[in-house]
């Protein structure tokens, strides 16, 4: 495969479940899933055990309790609050490497290109390259902790990435929020693992009309 391969914009809206079903092809495509949430959910990372959601309060707030395949910790995705992207790396293309935290640093730059160019930002932006930054929360909350490839703007995490890796390829999942309040977050977790709002890190946002300006030029630097 040619490490000029194009990359597509793929859009579409559905729930965070049928999201994290969608099965990645073999041979896998060059493409970017940018996914529209129809409904609330909290995402568990894999390692996660369901207990760690407060299942009477999820209900009650109307947010369905969804594990994903890749690592990390909760996620709380609102309509309307959250860009979510899946970039699919093919093996062997751009991106690919045998090292698995390489892909995620290689997205992670060019997000962060793009930010500064699209968006401006006259703050300091950083791509983390290096080990697992963890907090005394970050195995329970994803933005409390900072990974490989993941985006900070003045030391507040935007953008969260994980991965499932595969033989045929990676698919490197990926958000930033609109409008990010930890305390909705603390309160649909179990009692037993929730932590106080206001001992959770300060996470960065990017406005609505930005986002999807965003994801267009991130789709054509990918190749």
């Amino acid at each position: 495969m040619s490490s000029a391969t194009p990359y597509r914009l793929v859009r579409s809206r559905a729930t965070a479940s049928e999201f994290h079903a969608r099965t990645i092809p073999d041979p896998a495509d060059c493409e970017v899933w940018q996914h529209d949430i129809s409904s609330p959910a909290l995402v568990l990372g894999s390692t996660q055990n369901s207990s760690v959601a407060d299942a009477e309060a999820c209900r009650s707030a109307g947010v369905e309790v969804v594990r994903r395949r890749s690592g990390g910790g909760a996620v709380l995705l609102r309509p309307g609050e959250v860009t979510w992207i899946d970039v699919i790396v093919p093996a062997g293309g751009a991106g690919w490497a045998t090292d698995v935290h390489a892909p995620m640093v290689w997205l992670g730059r060019r997000l962060a290109e793009v930010i500064a160019e699209f968006v401006g930002f006259r703050g300091d932006l950083v791509v983390h390259n290096g080990a697992m930054v963890s907090t005394a929360w970050s195995s329970t909350i994803c933005f409390d902790g900072i990974g490989a490839g993941e985006v900070l703007v003045d030391g507040r995490k935007l953008v969260g990435i994980s991965q499932r890796r595969m033989r045929h390829a990676a698919r490197l999942q990926c958000c930033w929020y609109v409008r990010y309040d930890p305390a909705e977050l603390v309160e649909l977790l179990d009692p037993g693992v929730r932590p106080p709002a206001s001992d959770l890190l300060p996470v960065a946002t990017l406005p609505a009309d930005m986002s999807n300006g965003v994801v267009a030029a991130l789709v054509d630097r990918l190749h």
